[in-house]
């Protein structure tokens, strides 16, 4: 026997040759743990021996530093072959081992710097099936998960959802009037430039108005929300993922895409398109600044033009880019922080990569908007 005190583990072989390791008297963090080493050079010396089994009939008291012995000899015997039944602990005990090896432990793909360039290829093109197949996944876990919303069987809380609508919505407008405004100063300093030759100032209420309530509005709300609200959505799943709090949903039954994902893109999908109509306001108070204070242009003269070149075929237009811009922030954020690896750099590359994702597709989606607005003649 090995520990003569308190804990005890013994090792012999039964009559139809498997390892039986006999577990006796109280195991806790609190007391020496017997070592296992002697425990594993035993079974090292009998190749032979193709199975390990338990006897816990003279166990006493146990807590998490069993557990810890056990998970030990458990890898050990995993990584030569040997297979291990766990019939003969308590129930307790096969309770947590199960809980501890439900989740399989996710593993990078080596990547050797002295590969060969048929190699690296390879490997290149192995990640980005990998990507393409996760990418899948989750598109398919998220439209379950906004299924199972609309019949009310969605499982996250009402607390944690409004909790994001206030972090897209409420907290995000300083920084949304700030750019927008500038943005408004800049589209009408830049157009009066050249409509001054002609004596056209009125028409920088026009073409502010037009650009922003079609077009820039929900792009510059949309960037702004991928730099900010995206890369803190990668961030915050992809720490949770390093935790492997992920995991834990996953042993509980719980999928994490419906219970972090699902609450977010209809956060997002609903403020979008409300963010967007107010960084249109604010684009067309930085025009109204520039019009009014550098021109010839009275306050009614500028709200009148803007009443008349914006029509709502527009400001429809731009209402549905936010609401599109809004899901695919959303998307890209989540999808990063679930694809993020298990380090600390790996949630800055995750967050880096969630904001490149989230701006290329809302230009991807504004070119092919504009494309079917245009052949629509809207």
């Amino acid at each position: 026997m090995i520990g003569h005190e308190g804990p005890g583990i013994g090792l012999s072989r039964d009559v139809d040759g498997l390892w039986v390791v006999r577990l006796t008297g109280n195991w806790g963090l609190t007391g020496e743990i017997p070592s296992m080493v002697e425990v594993e050079q035993d079974i090292e010396k009998d190749r032979s021996v193709r199975g390990v089994t338990f006897d816990a009939k003279d166990l006493g008291d146990w807590d998490s530093g069993l557990l810890i012995c056990l998970v030990r000899i458990i890898d050990y015997a995993k990584t030569r072959n040997i297979t291990v039944d766990y019939a003969g602990l308590p129930v307790g005990v096969r309770g947590l081992l199960d809980l501890a090896y439900a989740v399989a432990e996710q593993k990078a793909a080596p990547h050797g710097n002295g590969s060969s360039v048929l190699t690296r290829a390879g490997e290149w093109a192995f990640d980005r099936w990998e990507s393409g197949r996760e990418t899948l996944e989750f598109i398919g876990g998220t439209v379950t998960g906004l299924g199972r919303m609309l019949t009310g069987r969605a499982r996250f809380r009402l607390s944690d959802f409004l909790l994001v609508l206030q972090e897209c919505g409420a907290q995000a407008l300083p920084i949304v009037s700030l750019i927008s405004v500038l943005v408004g100063l800049i589209l009408a300093f830049v157009g009066s430039i050249q409509l001054r030759l002609f004596g056209a100032q009125i028409y920088i209420a026009d073409l502010v108005g037009i650009a922003m309530v079609r077009a820039m509005g929900a792009i510059m709300a949309g960037i702004i929300m991928a730099g900010r609200t995206g890369a803190a959505f990668a961030a915050r799943i992809g720490t949770m993922q390093v935790n492997e709090e992920l995991d834990a949903l996953r042993t509980a039954g719980i999928p994490p895409v419906e219970f972090l994902v699902v609450p977010r893109i209809v956060a997002m999908a609903i403020m979008m398109p409300l963010l967007t109509i107010y960084a249109d306001l604010m684009g067309i108070l930085g025009g109204l600044i520039v019009g009014t204070g550098g021109f010839d242009i009275t306050l009614r003269e500028y709200l009148n033009e803007t009443k008349g070149a914006i029509t709502l075929n527009n400001l429809w237009i731009g209402v549905f880019s936010g609401f599109v811009f809004g899901i695919l922030i959303a998307f890209s954020g989540c999808l990063r922080g679930m694809q993020c690896g298990r380090s600390a750099s790996a949630v800055g590359d995750a967050t880096t990569s969630a904001v490149v994702t989230g701006i290329v597709s809302i230009i991807v989606a504004t070119a092919i908007i504009t494309i079917v607005c245009n052949i629509l003649g809207i």
